[in-house]
């Protein structure tokens, strides 16, 4: 395949592109800062600055994972508003695209497209808190209407004969970036704890079972629509916590609360202190095999 990626020199990007490199495909890459992107990613891949720079090459499929990292700034009207257009300016780049190869008898076969585990908002912690399918309806907030605007933009190519999936995605697991890696220095140092009441779920999925999702949904002609992009066996704050501890040696004595939280980072500290017991259940149906299905497992391997 001609794989064109947005978003392919980030966490989940850098990895895909080596992988689809190393199988034999022709990776294109959308990014602002070229140079940077050179220094991330195998030689081989061509990068350029727009979507529209590629319609000479006719990629056969799309990733869409360009947008601003969502935790990294507290979120003020203008950060929202950042956030929001980073997802949807990308998205309506690729629809574009698919708009001129259609116009040429060439357009993409298929398009995975990112949103997040936010589409779903609060739904509520603790043991009582109910599964998370793709069937269920969202709690209305910020990041919840984030990623609705992201998924609708995404839906425009599908007026051109491309099939698009929807992947709505955990918390990606590795050591090298990502929350994992934010993670592991107080961890590492004894100083790790709880987040609030830590009964909140954290869905997670490891770097690699992320990036097969990604080619396994590009291969799979007869699979569209949105999918759970999580371990089968997602785990609360408190427990996520106490595991990891548990694999770096340390005590994990310390808590922080709900308000301090709430005081350092605003509105940003939904993130933390809720979440969604959210489970991959189509792609369980369609027989993902996922390689780390425990938190266990993903950590014995990352640590």
């Amino acid at each position: 395949m001609r794989v064109l990626i947005t978003g392919g020199s980030g966490f989940i990007g850098q990895r895909l592109c080596r992988v689809l490199v190393e199988t034999g495909h022709r990776v294109l890459v959308v990014s602002r800062d070229p140079e940077r992107a050179r220094q991330r990613l195998p030689k081989q891949v061509d990068i350029r600055t727009s979507a529209l720079d590629f319609v000479d090459s006719a990629p056969t499929a799309l990733v869409n994972l360009a947008g601003e990292p969502i935790a990294e700034k507290r979120w003020t009207d203008s950060h929202k508003e950042k956030l929001l257009d980073s997802r949807i300016n990308a998205t309506r780049e690729l629809v574009m695209l698919c708009e001129q190869l259609a116009q040429t008898g060439t357009p993409p076969k298929v398009m995975v497209s990112g949103s997040a585990m936010g589409f779903y908002g609060d739904q509520g912690g603790g043991v009582e808190a109910p599964e998370v399918t793709e069937e269920t309806l969202p709690n209305d907030e910020f990041v919840h209407r984030m990623c609705l605007r992201w998924e609708q933009a995404a839906e425009g190519v599908t007026e051109y004969g491309v099939r698009l999936a929807v992947v709505r995605t955990g918390l990606v697991l590795d050591k090298d970036g990502g929350m994992l890696k934010r993670m592991l220095p107080p961890f590492k140092m004894g100083l790790g704890g709880r987040l609030g009441s830590g009964e909140q779920f954290m869905p997670w999925i490891h770097r690699e079972d992320m990036v097969q999702i990604i080619i396994w949904l590009l291969g799979r002609d007869d699979l569209s629509g949105a999918f759970n992009a999580c371990a089968p066996n997602p785990v609360m704050n408190a427990e996520f916590t106490r595991r990891l501890g548990e694999h770096l040696h340390r005590p994990t004595l310390l808590a922080m609360p709900e308000r301090v939280l709430q005081t350092m980072l605003g509105e940003l500290s939904r993130l933390l202190l809720t979440g969604a017991r959210m489970v991959p259940r189509r792609l369980e149906q369609e027989g993902f095999p996922f390689r780390y299905r425990t938190l266990d497992e993903a950590l014995e391997a990352l640590l």
